[in-house]
């Protein structure tokens, strides 16, 4: 054997001391061939088995390695897979309380409108009952209508047709009222104390079926004034004229369109009486004064 070729192995032997290893010369391991009954040295052996062992203990550390790599990796996507489930349970709870509150508003919602409904339904019956009864109160005040106007035809029969020796005798107006062109006057010259004031008048000429005189035409206001008998001044009959809005207007809702016929300009709660032979003046509708009615003459 080359003295190149010399190599040396280490063997350890443990003791109860543990005493350092020993470097022991191949040369003299060499057994003898006779005894060994081979040319297969003891120390090449032992260096194969360190050889192979080392190589074990190295692939296994690097099988532990990949296999640490490998869970640290898996522990990472379960770390971020955790930490997403979190998250999306955190949204769970939060979705979860925005439909709670939504619940409980619909809830309330909801029992609110019942009530209304229930509300509602009573009032429905009330208003049923209501109009049951106005429909039997119109029944009856149609009813008492016919009666009435069945008495007020006898009425105006007796009125304006009264009963004579010879028959009835129909006249356009009734008695004690005046007949001017197709028309039919009241003059109501109570004494001071029974005079009223412009409503008061034409309330009593309602109750007449007629209305405080409404002036047409020229011809008309003379027989009007004409029939003013005995006033004077601011002492005259109540016409249906008077002050609204600032305007001179009739009774049936017409404005005076002449303003020759009362020269004193519009003033608020102002109505206009007829004095004979002066025309018409302008005095507070609150004061007492006679009245003229007028109402249509019964055509025969």
């Amino acid at each position: 054997m080359a003295e190149e070729d010399v190599s040396y192995a280490s063997v350890v032997f443990k003791t109860k001391k543990n005493p350092p290893p020993v470097a022991i010369k191949e040369e003299e391991t060499v057994y003898d061939e006779v005894n060994m009954r081979g040319n297969i040295s003891q120390p090449a052996v032992d260096k194969n088995v360190t050889t192979l062992s080392h190589e074990n203990d190295t692939s296994e550390l690097s099988q532990l390695k990949d296999n640490q790599t490998t869970l640290l990796a898996e522990n990472h996507n379960l770390t971020n897979l955790n930490n997403k489930l979190i998250s999306e349970n955190e949204n769970l709870r939060r979705d979860h309380n925005d439909l709670k509150v939504q619940f409980d508003n619909l809830t309330l919602s909801y029992n609110v409108s019942e009530s209304k409904i229930t509300n509602l339904t009573v009032e429905n019956q009330d208003l049923k009952a209501q109009w049951n009864n106005l429909t039997q109160q119109l029944r009856n005040m149609q009813t008492n209508l016919n009666e009435l106007n069945v008495t007020r035809a006898q009425w105006s029969i007796n009125a304006y047709c009264p009963k004579q020796q010879t028959g009835r005798k129909c006249e356009p107006c009734q008695d004690g009222w005046l007949l001017s062109q197709s028309s039919c006057y009241a003059i109501n010259d109570p004494e001071p104390k029974d005079q009223k004031t412009w409503e008061e008048a034409q309330q009593n000429c309602i109750g007449k079926n007629s209305d405080l005189a409404v002036v047409l035409n020229d011809k008309e206001k003379r027989f009007i004034s004409d029939k003013s008998w005995g006033s004077s001044g601011t002492n005259g009959y109540w016409i249906g004229l008077r002050v609204e809005g600032g305007t001179w207007k009739w009774l049936d809702g017409r404005n005076l369109t002449k303003s020759s016929w009362i020269k004193r300009p519009p003033e608020k709660d102002h109505c206009a009486i007829s004095v004979q032979s002066r025309g018409w003046e302008s005095v507070s509708c609150s004061t007492q004064h006679r009245w003229i009615c007028k109402k249509a003459a019964l055509s025969v």
